[in-house]
C-alpha cells in the first residue's frame, strides 16, 4: 500500500461524527490503550463492551441542571474556626459581663493606632482580641497583650506577649481549681494589687512569654525561650520568615535553631530596641539587696503618681520617651556574665580578678533601664526615631506618634495617661542602603608538602633488581672492610 493510500485511510478515520463529534482514529487509540492497561481475559469477547465504556467516559450530559458540590476552600475553613471565637457559653457571657479582664482594650488601642495611621484594622483587631481572650482562658497568665504581627513569605505571625505567673509559697497549697475560681472573680483593681501574691517567672530577655498564631481562631503556639547564642546568631544574618515554625533557617553564618528560635530572637531584639513609654510612667523596682548589688536592674513597675505629658512636648522632645525594656549586650544577655566562671560578678569580684589577671575581660555595661530616647545613637546617618502628631488640624484631640527608623514597623503612641507599642513589619533591622552578608573565611592552608610525608610510588621489577644488587654490593664492601680491620688487629697482636 502506497503512502497516498495510507494518508487517505487516516483522513477517513479522522472524520468527526455529526452526532457525537468523535472520530474513529481517536476512539481506537483510546480503546487500545484501555485494553493494554486492563489486559482483560478473552479480550475479543468483551471488546464491544469496552468500546461502549470508552464512549461513556466522554459523554457529557448537557441537559443535567444539578450543580456539583463546591469544594471547601481555605477561607471557609478559617471562617468556621473563627466562628467559635464568637460563640461563648451562657455562664461565660454573664461572667465576663460582670467581671472585667486584665486584657487591654484592643478596640481602644485600635482607635488610637488608627488615628496614628498604623495598626491592623478594626475587624482584625476585634478577632485578635477574642483570640487573646481564648488564650488567656486556656493558660495561666498574669497579663496578655498584642505585641504585633510579623509578616512572612507564605503566612504571617500574630504575636501575643504574656506574663506568666506562679504562686508564692503561701499560695502553693491551693488547688488549681480554687486559684482559677479566685482569678475569675477578681476585677482590674484587684488584679493590680494581686502583684504582691503573684510573681513573674522570667527575667531579662525571657521575662515575657510569647505565643503566636497564623490567624485569629487558629491554635496558639508557645515560642521557646531565647538563648544568648540565638540572639548573637540572629544579629549576623538577615532572613525573611516563611510562616512555618519548624522550617530550617538556611543562612551564613549558620543558625542552629529553626524558625521558631529565630522568631523568638528577633522578638527579643525588637522589644529591646523599640519598646518605649512616656517618661516617668514606670519606676525602677528596688528589691531587697539592691544597695549591695550594683548590677543594672531589669524590672520596673507602673508609677501611680504619673502625670500625663502634653502631646506637643512628647512630639518635640525625645527626652519625653524612655526605654522600659532592658538593653541586650553583645553577649546576647541583659546582664553581663563572666563566661569563664559562668556566673554574675559584682564590682569587688571583678576588681579581685583584675589584680590576679590584668588581661581579664572587662565587664560590658549597657545603658540603664528608663534611658531617654534622646541618648540613642544614630546609625547609617539616620536618626533612630521620628516623632509626629497624628493631626495638626485638631491638635487638642491628637496623639503623639513615634516611629522607629532602626526597626521599620515599630510604632508607639501616647495620649494622656495611655500609651501602647505595636510592631507590624518583616522583622528585619535597618542596615543602611545596601546589605552585605558576612564574608566566609578564607580557605584553610594545605598541609605542608615535605619528602617525609609524600607517598612514594611502587618501584618496578627492574628498579627492585638494581636496588637489590646495589645493596648486595654495599654489604660485600662492608664485609671486606670488616675483614681487613680484623687482619690488621691480628698483625698488631703478633708484633706485640
Amino acid at each position: 500500500m502506497d503512502q497516498q493510500s495510507l494518508q487517505s485511510i487516516k483522513s477517513f478515520m479522522l472524520r468527526n461524527s455529526t452526532e457525537t463529534n468523535m472520530n474513529l482514529y481517536d476512539h481506537l487509540t483510546r480503546l487500545l490503550m484501555k485494553v493494554m492497561d486492563e489486559r482483560p481475559h478473552n479480550v475479543v469477547d468483551v471488546i464491544e463492551d469496552m468500546s461502549c465504556d470508552v464512549k461513556r467516559t466522554l459523554f457529557e450530559n448537557k441537559q443535567n441542571t444539578l450543580q456539583d458540590l463546591p469544594q471547601i476552600i481555605a477561607a471557609e475553613e478559617l471562617a468556621e474556626q473563627q466562628r467559635l471565637l464568637f460563640c461563648r457559653p451562657e455562664d461565660a457571657k454573664q461572667e465576663y459581663h460582670l467581671v472585667e479582664t486584665p486584657l487591654p482594650n484592643v478596640s481602644e488601642v485600635g482607635f488610637y493606632l488608627e488615628q496614628a495611621g498604623v495598626g491592623l484594622g478594626r475587624e482584625e483587631l476585634h478577632r485578635i482580641f477574642l483570640a487573646l481572650m481564648q488564650l488567656f482562658e486556656s493558660q495561666v497568665l498574669l497579663r496578655c497583650r498584642l505585641w504585633g504581627k510579623i509578616l512572612g513569605t507564605e503566612s504571617s505571625y500574630i504575636i501575643a506577649e504574656a506574663e506568666c505567673k506562679e504562686l508564692e509559697e503561701e499560695e502553693e497549697q491551693k488547688t488549681e481549681e480554687e486559684a482559677e475560681k479566685e482569678e475569675r472573680q477578681t476585677n482590674i483593681e484587684e488584679n493590680e494589687t494581686e502583684v504582691s501574691k503573684w510573681k513573674t517567672t522570667g527575667t531579662g530577655a525571657n521575662k515575657f512569654v510569647y505565643y503566636v498564631c497564623k490567624e485569629p481562631g487558629l491554635p496558639w503556639v508557645k515560642l521557646p525561650s531565647v538563648s544568648p547564642a540565638d540572639i548573637t546568631a540572629a544579629r549576623q544574618i538577615r532572613k525573611f520568615f516563611t510562616g512555618k515554625l519548624n522550617a530550617r533557617v538556611v543562612s551564613y553564618p549558620p543558625f542552629l535553631g529553626n524558625e521558631a528560635n529565630y522568631l523568638r530572637a528577633q522578638i527579643a531584639r525588637i522589644s529591646a530596641g523599640s519598646q518605649v513609654s512616656p517618661h516617668s510612667f514606670f519606676l525602677v523596682v528596688e528589691e531587697e539587696g539592691d544597695e549591695e548589688n550594683e548590677a543594672p536592674r531589669d524590672n520596673c513597675e507602673r508609677n501611680p503618681d504619673f502625670e500625663s505629658v502634653p502631646v506637643s512636648e512628647m512630639v518635640e522632645s525625645l527626652s519625653s520617651w524612655v526605654h522600659h525594656v532592658p538593653y541586650i549586650l553583645e553577649q546576647g544577655r541583659c546582664t553581663w556574665v563572666n563566661l569563664k566562671l559562668g556566673e554574675d560578678l559584682n564590682e569587688e569580684e571583678v576588681a579581685e580578678m583584675r589584680e590576679e589577671d590584668p588581661d581579664e575581660q572587662e565587664p560590658e555595661v549597657g545603658p540603664p533601664l528608663l534611658t531617654p530616647l534622646s541618648e540613642d545613637a544614630e546609625m547609617f546617618n539616620t536618626p533612630p526615631w521620628t516623632s509626629r502628631m497624628s493631626s495638626t488640624l485638631t491638635a487638642q484631640h491628637a496623639v503623639a506618634v513615634l516611629r522607629s527608623n532602626l526597626w521599620p514597623g515599630a510604632h508607639a503612641y501616647a495620649c494622656g495617661k495611655k500609651f501602647e507599642n505595636i510592631y507590624v513589619g518583616w522583622g528585619l533591622k535597618y542596615v543602611g542602603e545596601g546589605y552585605r552578608p558576612s564574608v566566609p573565611p578564607g580557605p584553610q592552608t594545605e598541609y605542608p608538602s615535605e619528602p617525609e610525608i609524600i607517598e612514594a610510588l611502587d618501584p618496578s621489577v627492574e628498579e627492585e633488581e638494581v636496588l637489590k644488587e646495589s645493596l648486595e654490593e654495599q654489604e660485600a664492601a662492608q664485609e671486606e672492610m670488616e675483614d681487613m680491620d680484623e687482619e690488621e688487629e691480628d698483625e698488631e697482636d703478633d708484633d706485640d
